[in-house]
């Protein structure tokens, strides 16, 4: 089944992307005089504004500087730096319309999923400054000696933070962890990536208007491979999200000098619809899980295994819906699909999508560029009669592609979606098994009844990956315990923990026994 007339497409309603306040690259931390580089739109390739290109000498500043901050920011009570971050909370709402337009224009992506973005920054900071003090307060543990001896778990800053963040979500994926980093104590030092310097600017600019000390929360801007380094050789921990690739490039960095390191990385992400799945909602959600941020979401979908007795129905459903689909530049917010962020994405998608059609795949619809909507447009694209030697079949696409398959029953479903060296989220359609199933794959997150976005925005549960899809937690307890050290401190009362003066090394340990056979029998 192919499609003659591909997506409908929306008239645009932006006549220019929107420049970014010129006063913004003033507070990229780099010394004076640098060299600038130009940001370009994805939407028509127009001129956002220009950044300083930093050296590894002004990460170097940056941290000296962060650390120096550091000690002053952690002695700051917890409660004024949970107001500070609460006032940055009502500064995200408050400037709205200014932020969605710079999302967008540095991504391309359409408003409606600009403004998730601000949506997601937004409940993440709520989230973390209602809990911070729940996670982060001093601890009573059990001790050596009951009743003599006081254990106590703290929780200490590791100091200066590094974030990595990428382009495709550059509003979420640079707030989302640097504001537990900052409540529990710690300076950041965020590096946006090259195409979205202006959005992470923007968030360093309200966190300043809400009354975060300067220093404490820096922003540089420059060629990634040239400061990565740098940072990993000054900082005290690495957030970092991107390819798997650079991922094991980084955290082999990390583990020279011994720093802690959390990554989320790469996925070929499932979704499973079984033989007992609401056929509608199922087509309507994957259509959703698939082309949300036009595919460039490491949770999104680019796999769907589809039981046999719904295959045929399922895939004209999903057909039908994929081609409605509203795709196109614009402010619009009945726009469901924007651009592509760039050049390299536009031929990665084209090449996998080329490769599979070469080698026998057959289109469902979609699968091809759209120049007439903009530089980077491309059709949302599915795939039939996928092969495990085509480049989609196993290779993470981040884009408008998905791959559709019949299966016979739940288990050939599960070992194909578990036939992947990623893990990082999944998604299971049905009215009944969808639990049971679930527990089954092998995915750091899995959706029942939901593309991506329940537990993703499920904020108090951890989200990470499993395999090459990453190390380490955002969200929840494990979110903000990663930036801190844990430290024991135990009081011992009236007698060591040890033989008591005058009494023989062999009673004592007799006595010991004793009591470790009774500890046994506890339950």
């Amino acid at each position: 089944m192919t499609s003659t007339t591909g997506p409908r497409p929306m008239p645009s309603t932006q006549a220019a992307s929107p420049l970014a306040p010129s006063h913004l690259a003033a507070l990229v931390a780099c010394a004076a005089g640098r060299p600038t580089q130009a940001s370009y739109s994805p939407v028509d390739r127009s001129l956002i504004g220009e950044v300083p290109v930093c050296t590894p000498e002004d990460v170097d500043a940056a941290i000296a500087t962060a650390r120096a901050a550091q000690r002053q920011w952690a002695a700051v009570p917890l409660k004024q730096r949970r107001a500070v971050v609460r006032r940055f909370h009502s500064l995200l709402l408050r400037q709205e319309a200014e932020i969605l337009d710079l999302v967008q224009a540095e991504s391309g992506k359409s408003r409606l999923n600009a403004f998730e973005e601000l949506a997601d920054a937004a409940l993440t900071t709520a989230y973390y400054q209602r809990n911070a003090q729940r996670f982060l307060r001093p601890a009573r543990r059990t001790g050596a000696a009951p009743g003599l001896t006081r254990t106590v778990e703290h929780r200490l800053p590791k100091g200066v933070v590094a974030v990595i963040s990428p382009w495709n979500y550059p509003l979420t994926l640079a707030i989302s962890d640097a504001i537990p980093a900052l409540l529990a104590g710690n300076t950041v030092v965020l590096k946006p990536d090259s195409q979205t310097p202006f959005t992470a600017l923007m968030a360093l600019e309200l966190l300043q208007e809400a009354g975060l000390p300067r220093g404490v929360f820096q922003v540089l801007t420059g060629d990634g491979p040239l400061l990565g380094p740098a940072l990993i050789a000054g900082a005290d921990f690495l957030m970092f999200t991107g390819s798997s690739e650079t991922g094991k490039i980084v955290a082999r960095q990390c583990a020279e000098r011994l720093i802690g390191f959390s990554g989320e990385l790469g996925g070929k992400n499932a979704t499973l619809v079984l033989a007992d799945a609401d056929l509608d909602k199922a087509a309507r959600g994957a259509a959703q899980g698939c082309f949300s941020n036009s595919g460039q979401l490491c949770i999104s979908m680019e796999r769907i295994y589809v039981h046999a007795a719904l295959f045929e129905d399922f895939l004209a459903e999903f057909v039908a819906r994929v081609e409605a689909l509203r795709v196109g530049p614009g402010r619009g917010w009945d726009i469901e699909m924007g651009s592509l962020t760039g050049q390299r994405q536009l031929d990665r998608v084209s090449a996998h999508v080329q490769d599979a059609l070469a080698k026998g795949a057959r289109l469902a619809t979609g699968g091809r560029a759209r120049p007439d909507l903009g530089p980077y447009f491309y059709e949302p694209t599915v795939l039939t009669g996928v092969t495990g030697d085509m480049l989609v079949a196993r290779e993470e696409t981040f884009g408008p592609v998905v791959s559709v398959y019949q299966v016979e029953d739940d288990d050939e479903a599960v070992a194909l979606a578990n036939d992947s060296r990623y893990g990082l989220n999944a998604s299971v359609w049905s009215a009944r098994r969808g639990e049971a199933v679930a527990r089954r794959l092998l995915a750091g997150t899995v959706n029942v009844n939901d593309g991506y976005s329940a537990a993703w925005a499920s904020h108090d549960a951890p989200m990470g990956g499993m395999k090459d899809s990453g190390v380490g937690r955002r969200h929840g307890r494990e979110g903000i315990l990663k930036y801190t050290e844990a430290q024991t401190i135990a009081v011992q009362r009236l007698v060591p923990v040890g033989p008591p003066p005058g009494m023989a090394n062999g009673r004592y340990t007799r006595l010991v026994k004793g009591a470790l056979r009774l500890a046994g029998l506890r339950r």
